[in-house]
């Protein structure tokens, strides 16, 4: 009888021990895989992993056509031959020194009639449209469409051309930007003419509404109030900012677009 009772104490004891050493693999479980037949065959599913953003559509490198298509420029409006021309300008004046803050350029394309929104701020770094919204031109100019240019002190004409950006100020205008005409012939006077950006009431959509288009300045490329102190801030202390027109006076003889068309024909070469 004990021979018997120790045999069964052993055999109790020796279950025991095993079904402890299994438990890890009957209470194991393994990750949940999806599993999809196609056909005769069983495809296993892999886990489901985090989604990874696309790239950005525009990268450093991409032809001027590219990030044109990319950033929806044509769909905004922007005519393909103000952005080519204001971009090959800006690649020479940045290269040449005359521009010093290489992240933002301003473009307003005067082809576009004033009830339009023809004012582009992109942010090249970004590679992103900041604003885009109505830009003023001179009263001399024309009504709907900014027809005739001046560099003449109280044409109160637009002037057309590259320009960089200086410090801001206030004046009788309020909160304003300084501008510094570099294309020579068609802005330089811009400084004397006191030509700046600046807020006006008569940039706003009602008068748009009332007459068809927004009111104009002396020769400012004057935007909204309610818009002015962001985009001033924005392109302010040394950007790229250039007026276009499909003009072919200004086409022709701008020495920084045949500067820029040389530099670009060198570089192909």
């Amino acid at each position: 009888m004990k021979k018997q009772g120790l045999k069964k104490f052993h055999l109790f004891f020796s279950s025991l021990f095993i079904f402890i050493l299994h438990i890890p693999f009957v209470f194991a479980k393994n990750r949940p895989v999806a599993v999809k037949t196609v056909g005769p065959k069983i495809v296993v599913a892999a886990p489901p992993v985090e989604e990874i953003p696309a790239a950005p559509a525009v990268v450093p490198g991409n032809t001027l056509a590219m990030v044109y298509d990319s950033l929806r420029l044509n769909v905004m409006g922007l005519s393909q031959q103000a952005f080519d021309c204001a971009m090959h300008g800006f690649d020479y004046l940045v290269k040449a020194g005359k521009i010093a803050n290489r992240k933002i350029i301003s473009i307003a394309d005067f082809s576009l009639p004033s009830y339009k929104k023809r004012l582009f701020v992109i942010d090249l770094e970004k590679y992103k449209v900041v604003f885009n919204t109505y830009v003023a031109h001179g009263v001399n100019s024309g009504k709907e469409y900014a027809a005739q240019f001046s560099n003449r002190p109280e044409s109160n004409q637009s002037s057309l051309g590259f320009y960089e950006t200086m410090n801001t100020y206030i004046g009788k205008n309020g909160y304003s930007l300084h501008l510094q005409g570099l294309d020579k012939g068609f802005n330089d006077n811009a400084d004397s003419r006191a030509i700046v950006m600046h807020g006006a009431d008569y940039v706003n959509e009602d008068l748009i509404q009332s007459q068809g288009y927004i009111g104009r300045s002396w020769g400012c490329p004057a935007v909204s109030e309610q818009l002015h102190k962001p985009i001033i801030n924005k392109i302010k202390n040394g950007t790229c900012f250039f007026i276009y027109s499909p003009d072919k006076n200004y086409l022709s003889h701008s020495k920084i677009l045949k500067q820029a068309a040389g530099m670009a024909t060198a570089n192909r070469s």
